[in-house]
C-alpha cells in the first residue's frame, strides 16, 4: 500500500501549488470562486489520503504496545 500512498502524497503536494485559478473569476455553483473550490477539493483529497494512510499503513505494533501497558489513565 505504501507504493500507492507515497505517489499520491507527492501528487497532492504538486497539485496544491496552483497559480492558474486565482486570477479566474469564474464562480462554481454560482457562489464559490474557482480557486477556492479547487482548494476545497484538494483538502478533501488530502483528508481521504490521510484516512487511507491510517487505515492501511499505521504500524500495528504501536497499538499493541499501548494495549500492553495496562492500567487505566489517571
Amino acid at each position: 500500500m505504501l507504493r500507492f500512498i507515497w505517489p499520491l502524497v507527492l501528487l497532492l503536494i504538486v497539485l496544491h501549488q496552483d497559480d492558474w485559478n486565482w486570477e479566474d473569476g469564474t464562480l462554481v455553483f454560482g457562489f464559490i470562486p474557482k480557486g477556492l473550490f479547487y482548494h476545497a477539493c484538494i483538502s478533501v483529497a488530502a483528508a481521504t489520503t490521510w484516512l487511507l494512510v491510517v487505515l492501511f499503513c499505521w504500524p500495528k505494533q504501536l497499538d499493541e504496545e499501548n494495549g500492553n501497558e495496562g492500567g487505566s489513565p489517571s
